[in-house]
């Protein structure tokens, strides 16, 4: 005897599969711990059917923390189920995992490579054919300089809020040796450089990777000031933008 399933039950299936990924997307998106009153008018249904889906995810082998009256916070784990993605979110992976596997050190480079492999083994098979031959991609000619010290080393340091020291070749090739707080690093133009508050000059500075040599990671914290200290940052180099794009007045 066959068993048909009405086109009824076909939406509310699709329906409810919708809505799953809808809450896990809240769960990405909204501050941790996230209520359920929170993830009901993020996603448009009830508290009651919020505490359900929660039920049901967790039993597709999402890690979810928390409970009723505290909050849930999603824990990204490999028991999650498929990751489903649009066309174009597809292509913006690899454009950018490409990109870091081009311009990244060595250690950053192969995990982005390691990502992209462990990414398209995850996705369904027709999105994975599309991964594997996407449209877009990133090849740079000219190489960043190398890297002269473990930029490892270096983001842990970042993400530990740890200072750092090591000495500093300029342009001219005149060395220091500085200690600095170490927020980020970005590829500015051609080099990596690190975003930090160098305690010489009692001010925020920029460095290149590729003239830093002798680092040393110090046991001076900076906890918990690496956000709001990288906040200040940026918001004085976008100001530092803005400034220079205003025409002068001329004399």
């Amino acid at each position: 005897m066959s068993v048909s399933v009405s086109r009824v039950q076909y939406c509310k299936i699709m329906s409810r599969t919708d809505r799953l990924f809808q809450l896990m997307q809240a769960l990405r998106d909204l501050p941790s711990p996230a209520t359920a009153q929170a993830l009901a008018q993020e996603t448009g249904v009830s508290e009651r059917t919020i505490y359900r889906d929660i039920d049901t995810l967790r039993g597709l082998g999402a890690v979810i923390d928390g409970e009723a009256g505290f909050g849930f916070t999603l824990v990204e784990d490999a028991t999650l189920p498929p990751l489903g993605f649009v066309p174009e979110e597809i292509e913006a992976l690899v454009v950018g995992l490409k990109e870091v596997m081009e311009v990244a050190d060595p250690s950053l480079a192969n995990a982005a490579k390691s990502a992209l492999t462990k990414l398209k083994s995850r996705l369904p098979e027709a999105q994975a054919h599309r991964l594997k031959h996407a449209v877009l991609t990133a090849k740079r000619f000219h190489k960043p300089p190398e890297i002269s010290i473990d930029a490892g080393v270096l983001r842990q340091a970042a993400w530990e809020e740890r200072t750092v020291a090591f000495d500093y070749g300029d342009a001219k090739g005149q060395r220091t040796t500085r200690e600095v707080d170490p927020l980020a690093i970005v590829f500015m133009q051609s080099a990596h450089c690190l975003m930090a508050y160098c305690h010489l000059r009692k001010d925020f500075r920029a460095f290149r990777l590729d003239r830093m040599i002798n680092l040393d990671v110090t046991n001076g914290s900076f906890r918990p000031r690496r956000i709001p200290m990288l906040r200040e940052y940026k918001a004085r180099l976008d100001a530092e933008e803005k400034q220079s794009a205003i025409p002068r007045a001329s004399d």
